[in-house]
Order: structure tokens, then sequence, then C-alpha cells
């Protein structure tokens, strides 16, 4: 009557062994460390790097309590976090600007158990610390960037109207249209002025030419910085959620800054890297009539000629783009990697929106045998990742950017371009580690109400329940191991309100069985067999267990859906915890007293109080 198939036995046991298994690794802690990896994907990650690492610390005597080469780069643990700021700046100073030295805190696992997929859970900045960016966003650079975009705007608009100008540039924040004519230049105002009111617009003479200057008035260039500040913290949520980072706090500090902390975080270097990179993409035209070999030797001399910008392919050749820019990032709708069914090669393929996709055809329509030039642009820096030609008009907004160098890189680059080009870009200006906001006291204190209240519930149950409260709080340490191995499984963050939650899922947890065992006790009045009233006290029991945790279920979802940071991890551990309650106070208890009584033969008396 009390006693487990042979299937249901062997999976109680192996759950219980995977639990014990996957939380392990919260018992070994951590070990302050540095992460060195190249700044680009396109750089080597080899053994002559591991070499040259190892090489700078022994050189300044540095201890290290282990150095290694992994997928990322190289991580070398230390024994204390002085050890490691000066391991860190050591390496900086050292290693060429290629390479991104961060600081990291490594598990001391044992290989065998990473080897298997088992790693602690990450712990908040309350409890554990993380990673703690101070991003400075270039105001100037938004301005740039705003009225280089009125500069293809105008040569639009005008074009549309039929109005003749002589140029269009862009001198810092005012663009420049040059007439040879004043009527032009009186349809050209009176067009600018009622398409763009925000615009101060000037008129000048230079030379023959008339000029038209058209600048962001102070309303402007406020709703421009703010938009950009907004911008930017919307995009580095989206590129936080690509890192999988649970509770992130990004906050504006002040007109021009932002704060971002992101707790629980392992890999800091490639959070840093992928918070810091400004990858915007641009579309522009080569110019195949000034490409000759003696400009081209010239432009890479610094020489460009006018109306074209001279940059550099992957292979170190200059290549002479038209200084028009045909399409850029912000008509990118979404970016993925992938293969060149051909050549094989990683690509970048990206979808653009109606607008992007309508101009991009045109452009092709109009340059069939002429090449274009994709640029990444990044820190500044400008690269022609390729320079396809055209060989027919392209349409449907879906474009290809091959040259990618591997499958990592068109991996980046997608993201990057996938959660959004930044409006202007974000230099960090603060990184640290962050140690337990709230005091290592309060954080031991945290972990001993929860042991305290487990040891009084232990107390309590034994003493009332005699053997079966004993089999209770067996099941209650079962159910803690069980949490803590699903959150470790999940890689979940644990905050102070995610602990709170474990101490709530005990004393919740535990009801399930005085439920049980009350149950028990009345059966055994009723004059039933122990036998009987074992059986009949479990099943009985499990519609009560049932409807009071669904409930408290149904709170917890609530909680997640509607609440937001400290909330959400408190209702994560919420309803994790309710569900290996319920199975540890209803399928592991009974194993445990199906094993201890189910096998006697002639049970008289149950040890319940």
């Amino acid at each position: 009557m009390n006693r487990y198939p042979l299937w249901k036995n062997i999976f109680v046991v192996f759950m219980i062994l995977m639990g014990l298994i996957y939380a392990i690794p919260n018992l070994f802690g951590e070990s302050p460390a540095i992460q060195v990896t190249p700044t680009k994907s396109t750089s080597k990650i080899d053994p002559a790097l591991l070499a040259q690492v190892e090489q700078i610390l022994q050189k300044e005597k540095i201890a290290y309590d282990g150095i290694y080469l992994d997928a990322r780069g190289v991580k070398a643990r230390f024994a204390n976090t002085d050890t490691q700021i000066k391991a860190k700046d050591l390496l900086q100073a050292n290693l060429s600007s290629d390479y991104t030295v961060a600081l990291n805190l490594l598990s001391r696992s044992p290989d065998w158990l990473r080897s298997i997929g088992a790693k602690p859970m990450y712990l908040g900045l309350d409890l554990r610390g993380g990673v703690h960016f101070l991003l400075q966003v270039d105001m100037k650079a938004a301005l740039d960037k705003a009225a280089e975009r009125f500069v293809g705007d105008f040569r639009t608009a005008l074009r549309k109207e039929r109005v003749s100008y002589a140029g269009v540039t862009r001198e810092g924040q005012t663009v420049q249209i040059r007439f040879t004519s004043a009527a032009e230049l009186a349809k050209a105002r009176k067009i600018i002025s009622n398409q763009y009111p925000d615009l101060t617009l000037k008129d000048s003479a230079n030379g023959e030419d008339i000029v038209l200057s058209a600048s962001l008035n102070a309303v402007e260039q406020k709703r421009i910085q703010e938009f950009a500040l907004k911008q930017n913290i919307q995009t580095l949520h989206n590129r936080i959620n690509e890192l999988g980072v649970a509770e992130p706090i990004i906050q504006q500090q002040g007109m021009d800054r932002v704060v971002v902390q992101l707790p629980g975080v392992q890999d800091t270097a490639k959070a840093k890297e992928i918070l810091g990179r400004t990858a915007t993409l641009e579309i522009r035209l080569v110019d195949e009539e000034k490409s000759d070999a003696m400009t081209l030797e010239k432009a890479a001399q610094g020489q460009a000629p006018i109306g074209t910008d001279a940059f550099k392919d992957r292979e170190g050749r200059p290549i002479l783009v038209k200084k028009n820019v045909v399409l850029t990032g912000d008509y990118i709708t979404d970016a993925g990697p992938g293969v060149n069914g051909q050549t094989g090669q990683s690509v970048v393929n990206v979808t653009l929106d109606a607008r992007g996709a309508r101009v991009f055809q045109q452009v092709t329509r109009e340059n069939v045998g002429k090449r274009m030039a994709i640029l990444l642009i990044e820190k500044g820096n400008t690269e022609v990742v390729t320079a396809p030609v055209i060989n027919e008009e392209i349409g449907g907004g879906r474009v290809q950017i091959s040259g990618m160098a591997n499958t990592q890189e068109a991996t980046d680059i997608s993201l990057l371009l996938r959660a959004g080009a930044l409006a202007a870009p974000m230099d960090i200006v603060e990184e640290r580690t962050v140690g337990p906001s709230m005091g290592e006291e309060n954080i031991k204190r945290g972990m001993h109400s929860t042991l305290w209240g487990f040891a009084a519930i232990a107390v309590f149950m034994i003493v009332y329940y005699m053997v079966f409260g004993g089999i209770s709080v067996l099941a209650l340490g079962i159910n803690l191991l069980l949490l803590v191995a699903v959150l470790s499984m999940l890689q979940a963050t644990l905050t102070l309100p995610g602990l709170a939650a474990v101490a709530l899922t005990l004393g919740m947890a535990i009801d399930a069985n005085v439920l049980v065992n009350e149950r028990i006790r009345e059966e055994l009045r009723s004059g039933n067999t122990p036998q009987a009233s074992i059986h009949i006290g479990y099943d009985r029991a499990w519609d009560t267990i049932l409807d009071s945790n669904v409930t408290t279920m149904i709170a917890g979802i609530a909680l997640f859906l509607f609440g937001s940071g400290p909330v959400k991890g408190f209702a994560v551990v919420h309803v994790l915890g309710i569900l290996t309650s319920m199975f540890s106070a209803v399928v592991v208890s009974r194993a445990i007293v199906n094993w201890v009584y189910g096998s006697r033969r002639k049970t008289t008396h149950l040890s319940i109080g």
C-alpha cells in the first residue's frame, strides 16, 4: 500500500542527486580575477597572448593563483582585490589598445563541475556585487550627427521641388547651401522653413555664390540632446538584454551621463566591450572617377580630393568614397549572423525599414555596375567592411553584408546593429567592481535569518511530530537544495529580496507537511490502521496543498508580470520555491516515509506525536 514503484524511487533519488550536483558549486566561492580579451573579434586569441600576460606578471613579481586561456581570452585569478587591481593597471600599461583588460570574479568550482554545466548562481550587487560603469555621452557628436542628417534631407527636399543649388556642405553644426541665384535661394528658404521650423536660417555672400546657412536653435539643440540620452539608455537596455543580464540598473545621471550596474556579471570584459562599442553602419558610393593610383596614394597620405573621404578596407588598401551618405544604421530593423551559401563565409543579414528599402532600391537601380561601400564606424574609427559591385537593382529591404572575419564577428556586429545604434558615442569614464552595497554584516544577517528560521522550524517539527517531523525537516532541506540547484541551473541573480523569498519559501513549504501530518493524525484517531492512515493522509491532503500553492503562485506570477527590479527577483524565487516545495513536501517526503514504514510487514504504531 505504501510503496513506490521502482521507477518512482529511482526518479526521486535522481532528482536529489542532480540537485546536489548543481547546488554544490555555490559552496566554492569566487576569486578576484582579471580578464584580457581582444578589442576586435578579428584579433587572435592564442597561447602567445597567454605567454605575454604571464611574462608581464612575472616580470613585476605579481603572484597569481592560476592563469588559463579559454575561448574568450586570458583569465588570471588572484588572492585578493589589491593584487587584482595592481595587475589590471600593469597589464593596461603594457598591452596595446588591441586588448581590453577588465576586472572579473571567477568561480573556484572544479573543472569537472564546469564541464557538465554546473555553475554557481549569480548574486546581485547587494549580495556579491557586480560591475559598475559610468558612461559619458558625447553631446557635441549628437548635434554633429543631427546636422549631418540635414545635409541629405536638404538635398532630397530641394531635388524634389526642382530647386537649383551649387552644393550642400556642413561646417560644424551649421549646414550651408550655396546658390548662384537669389530667386532659387528664396525658394529654398521657403521650403526649408516650412519643413524644418526649428532651424535658424541666415543669408550671406561667399564670392559669387549666395549662401543659405541653417543652424539648430537652442530649443532644438536641447531636444536633440535629451533624445540622444534617452535613445542611448534604451539602446543600452537592448544590448544588456542581448547579454542576458538579470536585473540591470540603468539610470541617467545629470544631463550627459548614464550609470550602468550589472549585478552578478561574470564576463565583465564582454559587457564592457558591448556597452562601450558604438558601432554604426553607413552605406556610401565609391568614387570611381577619382580612384586612380596616384589619387589613392595621395589619399593614403591624408590628401583626399574634395567631395570624398578616404578610408581603408580590411586589407589596408585605401578606398575613396563620396561624402554623401546613402543610408545609415537608423534604418535597420533587424540584423542577424548567417553564412553565404555559395562561398561559405560569415555574413550579416540586415533588414531595412520601408523608407530605407525604398532609398536602397533607388540607389542600386541608378548605380548598376558601380561599387557601393559598406562602412562600419566604431569609436571614431571608420573601416570599409566590403565594397561590392552593384550587379542589379536590390529591392525588398534585405541586405547581406559580407567581409566578416569569422562567425563571432558576425554575431557581435549583428547584436550591435539589432540593439540599435547609439544616438551619440559614449565613453566609459569610470569602471569598478562593486562590493555588497548593504555591507557584509547585513548579508550575514540575511543568511543567518534563513538558517535560524530553518533551525527553529526543525526543532518545532521534531518535537511536535517526532519521526514524521524529522522526515518533514529532511524534505525541507531537500527542498532548499533543489531550489538552489534550479536557480543555479537557470543562472538566476539572487538579491536580498530573493533571499527573503527563500526564507518565505521555507516557512510556506513546511505548511504542506503540517497538513499531511495532521491528516494522518486524524485518520489514526478515526481508528484506521497506521498504513491506511499514511495512504489516506497523503491522498486527502494533496487537494488542499495544491489549492493553497496555486493561489500563492498566481500572486507570485502577478508580481513578476507587473513588478520591476527587486520585485521581479523576489517573484522568480518565490514561484520556483513553490514548485520545489510541492515536489519535496509530497513526493520526496512520502518516498522517505515509504522507505521507513512501507517496508515493514506489520506496523502497529506511528511516531507522529
